[in-house]
């Protein structure tokens, strides 16, 4: 029961829950680009409600994260890992939180009609590019965890502590 109270375990609880809602936001942005009469709406209307619900994961996990680093990266070899993880987790955050952002006039049509145009394809810009610093995260975030053995914790070579 003790682990549950330690730090660093909190970062990967709340971490994949929004990065798969991201993936899915922006999965469903693109076919509500591409799908015409009613189910276009339906897709864009699920991108922004699941896109609102991954922000908000992702901020809580860059906190969950900035908590656990102050432990992890003095029992990791390379702590410049964890530095590159922790840059491209806030660049993707803020490339989601930006779409978001961008969908909330959108949605209530507060753009005018240029802007009306334009602003699905900044958001799926947005909402790409964050899923490319999304992949670097997860592929940074699994080299600190098991290479680096970041938040692992290391048994006695008996195992006798599970006895």
């Amino acid at each position: 029961m003790p682990d549950f109270w330690r730090k660093e375990l909190w970062h990967p609880v709340s971490v994949h829950f929004p990065l798969a809602l991201l993936l899915v936001a922006t999965l469903f942005f693109v076919i509500s680009l591409f799908r015409s009469e009613f189910p276009k709406n339906t897709f864009k209307n699920a991108s922004l409600m699941i896109s609102i619900l991954g922000v908000i994961g992702a901020w809580i996990s860059i906190y969950t994260g900035d908590m656990a680093d102050g432990i992890v990266s003095r029992k990791i070899c390379d702590p410049t890992i964890l530095k590159d993880h922790e840059l491209a987790a806030e660049t993707m955050t803020y490339l989601f939180t930006a779409a978001a952002l961008i969908q909330i006039p959108l949605y209530f049509n507060v753009f005018g009609a240029k802007l009306q145009k334009i602003s699905p394809f900044i958001i799926l810009t947005c909402m790409l590019i964050g899923s490319v610093f999304l992949v670097r995260t997860g592929h940074l975030g699994a080299s600190v965890v098991y290479q680096q053995g970041a938040g692992v914790y290391k048994h006695s070579v008996d195992c006798d502590e599970f006895k």
